[in-house]
């Protein structure tokens, strides 16, 4: 089979230019997120004025000592109107940089005349590219945008790793690959795993916040956590992924195993593939279960996701490049 080289090279140069683009948008975010420490503390302040202006009016006490009139409203507008715009410039960055992204997978899979899942370096593209639309369209609903830095990060890492270390030439997938199972089969894996990946860090950013609650944060890691959303909103977004997480990555070890069946006369082997999916999966039942259980505390659950996400990441790194098997098809070994 003739691979489409010009593609080829479109769909390398679009990875790369997405790539770049999340890195502008990770400067711009981290320049919000700094921002809104300044947002949150006047923010705060006219709270306190307020509380102070509430208990002296229904205590008739000479509380009112901080009247809410001298709150500068002015400033405040400014620095708000200062700090969405640096918002507004990060989302529409990522969402360029979403669109390269795409359109890198798509190319990618007319250059090799295939579905582009064959090798480690095009399941890495499929995975933060699925990660990233995930993750635009809940900040961009919900305003979220102090959680830019939590995800441009990782997933700036993962695809340096992935055009780096992980890259590989457009070829032919081996022929036990060449099914009409592999879309099936790796793009609910895949799916199910980015989806798990954003409640991973959801789960961590819930851990934080639990740490330092908003309004008593301390110390260093305090700071940090000053602009993040409350620790029941960011609770709810990890319960809320890892409930479609379940079903999407489930059904793809299924899928997996029907095909096993077709192509190697067994549905399951314990392979190093198979056996780390299927503890990952479990972690993450095991997370729905623990949440939904009267007696659990939230915070210990959240650690459950957590180690599914570490799971997630041993599976995609170590077992792909270093522990042979029949799922061996990441092109380093």
């Amino acid at each position: 089979m003739l691979v489409d080289s010009t593609m080829a090279d479109l769909s390398d140069l679009t990875f790369r230019t997405a790539f770049i683009l999340y890195l502008a948008a990770l400067i711009m975010s981290c320049i919000y997120y700094g921002r809104m420490f300044g947002v949150l503390d006047m923010r705060r302040e006219r709270a306190r004025m307020d509380q102070k202006v509430a208990v002296g009016a229904g205590g008739g006490s000479e509380l009112i000592d901080a009247p809410s009139d001298s709150f500068d409203q002015a400033e405040y507008d400014r620095r708000v109107a200062g700090a969405r715009k640096w918002a507004n410039m990060t989302q529409a960055l990522i969402w360029f940089g979403i669109v390269l992204h795409v359109a890198s997978f798509i190319t990618r899979g007319l250059a090799a005349k295939r579905f582009p899942l064959g090798n480690l370096y095009e399941y890495i593209l499929a995975m933060t590219a699925v990660v990233m639309v995930a993750a635009a369209i809940v900040v961009q609903r919900k305003n979220w945008h102090t959680i830019w830095p939590w995800l441009l990060a990782p997933m700036a890492i993962a695809m340096f790793l992935n055009s780096t270390v992980f890259h590989m030439h457009v070829a032919p997938v081996v022929p036990a690959l060449q099914s009409y199972w592999l879309p099936v089969h790796v793009s609910s894996v895949s799916v199910g795993a980015s989806i798990g990946i954003v409640s991973g860090i959801f789960a961590l950013l819930y851990l934080l916040r639990m740490w330092q609650p908003r309004g008593e944060e301390h110390g260093f890691f305090g700071a940090i956590a000053k602009p993040l959303p409350s620790a029941k909103t960011l609770d709810q977004i990890t319960y809320k992924t890892a409930i479609i997480t379940l079903p999407l990555f489930g059904i793809g070890i299924v899928f997996g195993a029907i095909w096993a069946e077709v192509a190697w006369g067994r549905p399951w082997g314990w392979d190093a593939k198979e056996t780390v999916s299927m503890i990952t999966w479990i972690l993450y039942a095991a997370y729905l279960h623990a949440r939904a259980t009267a007696g659990w505390k939230n915070s210990k659950a959240a650690w459950i996701n957590v180690f599914a996400l570490a799971m997630t990441i041993f599976n995609m790194t170590y077992v792909n490049t270093v522990i042979a098997g029949l799922h061996s098809y990441a092109g380093l070994n």
